[in-house]
């Protein structure tokens, strides 16, 4: 899978998609520390054992590196930033029932503002799935010869 390269001080505005999803109840905010296992066993539930380890180091960060979208103080999704590499988003995932909301579009504005807060100006999107996606939300372009990138020799589960 590819890798894909966002320029970070061109991202759209963002408010408009935040309200959005705001007005269906979600919350987006940072994980806290103190949710590791919350978080990461959710993520166990719904997605890869490799991606809890990623979490993992994600909510062992100052400030933590994971946000989540949650209603009713129930997760719907998650993203990840700064995990596998510096300047890495993902991994990210949202609940099947929780798509079509707004949720990992924001998910991921909300990660690439806090890389571009940190300092860089592009961001790396790692080992792209819906590569049409990324293109579209955020003007991302694929890196050439990424693929397999850093993702080689990778142990199974």
């Amino acid at each position: 899978m590819i890798d894909m390269i966002v320029n970070l001080y061109e991202l759209p505005d963002s408010r408009e998609l935040y309200e959005k999803v705001e007005a269906q109840g979600i919350i987006l905010r940072r994980a806290r520390a103190y949710e590791r296992q919350s978080v990461a066993n959710w993520v166990g539930e719904h997605f890869s054992p490799k991606w809890v380890s990623e979490v993992k180091v994600a909510m062992s960060r100052q400030p933590v590196t994971c946000f989540i979208a949650t209603r009713d103080k129930e997760i719907l999704g998650f993203a990840c930033i700064e995990t596998t590499a510096k300047g890495f988003y993902g991994p990210t995932g949202v609940s099947e029932a929780a798509r079509g909301t707004g949720i990992g579009k924001a998910l991921l504005f909300q990660s690439m503002e806090a890389l571009r807060e940190s300092g860089y100006v592009y961001g790396v999107i790692g080992g792209v799935g819906p590569r049409e996606f990324y293109e579209k939300v955020c003007n991302a372009h694929e890196i050439p010869n990424s693929d397999p990138g850093l993702y080689t020799d990778i142990l199974p589960d």
